[in-house]
């Protein structure tokens, strides 16, 4: 399995109108033959090779990974990672399979499947001293990662920032199956396409979002095919992380927005309680897509686990 050269563009939506500055586009290819598509930036205080992949050369400073959540695309967090580039941390932004330029596998879709894409990531573009960010389903990607390869959380994480996620409590009981039935109808795409849908995913933001906000959740939601939405969706309400958070030993900040009414801040306080010395941080008048809503606030938190 190796790294290649791949011509996916990054932005909202998938387009190539909005990208990062030196950005180089990657694959990676999976153990049951995923491919992700993956952006690599450097950090301009170092610009050299070197540097973008390992984030241990010149003076370039820890590399940062960012994994999007559910229906999202690495696009996502575009207004972070410029920032964090500017302070001088190499980047790197990837689709998760099934999302965006990123294909699926043959295993099912899973959060086990999604922290060992993660470590395959970080061992092929062999990233060390790096800072791990997820939001959302990113997040659980993040914490699965954590807890089933501790060997590369020892020796290649130097911390974690997890944003509007959570690590358990995301049941709906009974109610699942219809859930997953009506993510796959084209009912609720046409509902979503519709001058209606800038409506229904307002309500994923919290007070006062930007159109281009609102917008651009729409755009991601629509580009994943229904059949990836349903499917992980199937899976989230069996996780439960907790256990195995409990021995995770590297420094770690939980961040969530107090109208996030899609992973509850109570469920982000659960994880900063079960994470040893993780600080939790829950953000005024903010919803769900923190990377868009207080991009300030979220830069802060990585480039202090960074420093």
């Amino acid at each position: 399995m190796t790294s290649t050269e791949a011509g996916h563009g990054i932005g909202v939506g998938g387009s190539r109108h909005d990208t990062l500055a030196g950005a180089e586009e990657r694959t990676v290819t999976t153990d049951d033959g995923a491919t992700l598509a993956v952006t690599v930036a450097p950090g301009t205080a170092d610009t050299t090779d070197t540097a973008v992949t390992t984030g241990t050369a010149g003076t370039a400073g820890p590399t940062v990974v960012f994994a999007h959540g559910w229906t999202n695309n690495r696009s996502v967090w575009l207004p972070v990672a410029r920032e964090v580039a500017a302070a001088g941390h190499p980047v790197v932004l990837y689709d998760q399979r099934g999302h965006g330029a990123s294909t699926l596998g043959t295993e099912a879709l899973g959060i086990e499947r999604l922290g060992d894409d993660l470590a395959q990531l970080v061992e092929q573009l062999d990233l060390r001293g790096v800072v791990l960010v997820g939001h959302s389903m990113g997040g659980f990607t993040v914490m699965s990662f954590a807890c089933r390869h501790r060997d590369l959380l020892a020796s290649r994480v130097r911390g974690m920032a997890l944003v509007s996620t959570a690590a358990h409590g995301l049941s709906m009981g009974r109610m699942t199956p219809l859930a997953a039935r009506l993510l796959r109808s084209r009912t609720v795409d046409r509902v979503v396409r519709a001058r209606s849908g800038l409506v229904f995913t307002r309500r994923v933001l919290g007070r006062r979002p930007l159109p281009q906000h609102v917008r651009s959740t729409r755009e991601m939601y629509l580009a994943t095919p229904a059949e990836v939405r349903a499917g992980y969706f199937a899976t989230f309400g069996g996780m439960d992380l907790r256990t195995c958070l409990a021995v995770v030993d590297v420094p770690t900040a939980v961040v969530v927005g107090a109208r996030d009414t899609l992973t509850r801040p109570r469920l982000g306080q659960v994880i900063a309680e079960t994470i040893p010395g993780a600080r939790y941080e829950v953000l005024p008048d903010a919803g769900h897509m923190l990377p868009f809503e207080r991009t300030a606030e979220v830069v802060a938190e990585v480039l202090s686990l960074a420093r």
